[in-house]
């Protein structure tokens, strides 16, 4: 705890980001002899790793957010600003924000990463990515729509590309991605509509490289693809994203390239560091590698600034065994409990040994009821991988409601096969817009009004 009756200043330790790192880094120095400012642009952490399922109707965005200041509320020594980071002064140690230059002791940048569509950024308004609230129920939106506008289209080509779904992007999440919405046409759906047979919808996953789930073993990689072919996903191996218009994706394979019809590609293929990297690079000198990843110390520090940590997936970590530390939230939740260790220790004048992740293993759901699983010393797949998922994945959501709300509804929807969020949110007139097929239609001011959850 802070003494307030010493006349010491108090040590401050300033976090950047309310992601999995910073928020396991804030909770391990609640009881440390410090004063903590967590710093986000949000005033909640997200739960990313189910952000798939608000991208497809299973939950709301509310089931797997925490309020930040809910979350921390018993470390008296902590406080958390809504504020955005903008420039860092590692001479004078004074982090700039948008309203505000605020100093600090020790500073913790854990601002995680954002889509890469290597080089190519005008694809993002084309095909979304997942990192965000905002991605998710845009992808929600996109996908409900595609459906929406396949029920009023008469042209059999351009209802089937609206019913042609493609993910860029075979690791967890496009996978996730691909069995949720193979699920959706193919049974939550198909009785809902009149003009059209959801179960015709093409669901198409893209994969650049030989195999879906490269960071697994191979034979998990086989078990998820012919669990993926059972619920009705098209796998496409070997198949690189090279052109991305409004109708349809262009893909290039050995024998060629092929233009693919569909008016809904969702991205999931790569990912580069925040803006805070550069910062980081441009005002300390640290080297970055090809995804803008800050190649960190031992210690999580950044070199020649003892005071200055890179975590999460923010941090380009490869002292374990010469490969970078993939960019999942235990790493990062390890790196925040670890960093705040080091801190703790440094009062001390003690030495910590360097940064050691212990992995437990990786995971994957695919559909209702199968997932694969790689614990390392075995793998295993279907139901009872499918189990261990969601029990994994409620115990590591943050708040006890949180917890109760999504077991409820997963159980429920295991039952009845129903989404209860699918709801369609975003700009009217825009909407209409896609459904008429775009164009010159325009509706009247007084129409274009925002939707809300």
């Amino acid at each position: 705890m802070v003494d307030v009756n010493s006349t010491t200043p108090i040590h401050q330790v300033v976090i950047v980001g309310g992601g999995f790192g910073g928020l396991y880094a804030a909770q391990s120095l609640g009881r440390a002899p410090v004063q903590v400012t967590l710093i986000d642009k949000r005033n909640f952490h997200l739960f990313q790793p189910l952000l798939y399922q608000v991208a497809t109707g299973t939950l709301s965005p509310a089931d797997i957010a925490s309020p930040l200041r809910g979350v921390l509320s018993k470390n008296k020594n902590t406080k958390v600003l809504l504020e955005e980071a903008v420039d860092i002064d590692p001479e004078q140690q004074t982090l700039k924000l948008l309203g505000e230059e605020i100093r600090y002791d020790t500073l913790i940048v854990a601002t995680g990463v954002s889509h890469h569509y290597f080089g190519n950024d005008h694809w993002e308004d084309k095909a979304p990515g997942l990192k965000t609230v905002e991605d998710a129920l845009e992808m929600r939106r996109r996908i409900f729509m595609a459906f929406e506008a396949a029920e009023k289209e008469t042209d059999p080509q351009k209802r089937q590309a609206w019913l042609t779904f493609a993910i860029a992007g075979g690791g967890p999440t496009g996978v996730e991605l691909a069995g949720a919405i193979a699920e959706l046409a193919h049974n939550t759906l198909k009785e809902d509509f009149r003009n059209i047979d959801t179960t015709e919808a093409k669901i198409l996953l893209l994969e650049g490289m030989d195999r879906i789930l490269p960071p697994y073993p191979p034979e998990l990689s086989a078990k998820a693809e012919k669990s993926l072919h059972e619920l009705g996903v098209s796998v496409q191996t070997n198949s690189l994203v090279t052109n991305i218009t409004e109708d349809a994706v262009t893909v290039r394979r050995k024998e060629g390239e092929e233009i693919i019809p569909t008016r809904t590609l969702l991205w999931a293929a790569g990912v580069k560091a925040s803006g805070m990297g550069e910062i980081l690079a441009q005002r300390t000198g640290v080297e970055r590698d090809r995804a803008g990843r800050v190649i960190v110390e031992a210690d999580l520090s950044v070199p020649g600034y003892p005071n200055i940590f890179a975590i999460g997936d923010l941090a380009h970590f490869a002292h374990q065994d010469g490969k970078p530390l993939p960019g999942v939230a235990p790493v990062a939740m390890q790196q925040g409990e670890y960093v705040a260790k080091v801190i703790q220790n440094r009062f001390k004048q003690k030495e910590y040994p360097p940064f050691h992740y212990v992995d437990f293993g990786s995971l994957a759901v695919i559909g209702r009821h199968a997932a694969v699983v790689d614990l390392g010393f075995i793998q295993f797949s279907g139901f009872i991988a499918w189990l261990f998922w969601v029990f994994v994945h409620i115990y590591f959501l943050i708040e006890f409601d949180n917890k109760l709300i999504v077991m409820i509804q997963w159980g429920w929807n295991y039952f009845t096969r129903k989404r209860g969020a699918r709801l369609i949110t975003g700009e009217k007139g825009k909407m209409l817009l896609e459904i008429k097929g775009g164009g010159d239609y325009h509706l009247p001011e007084a129409e274009k009004e925002t939707l809300e959850v």
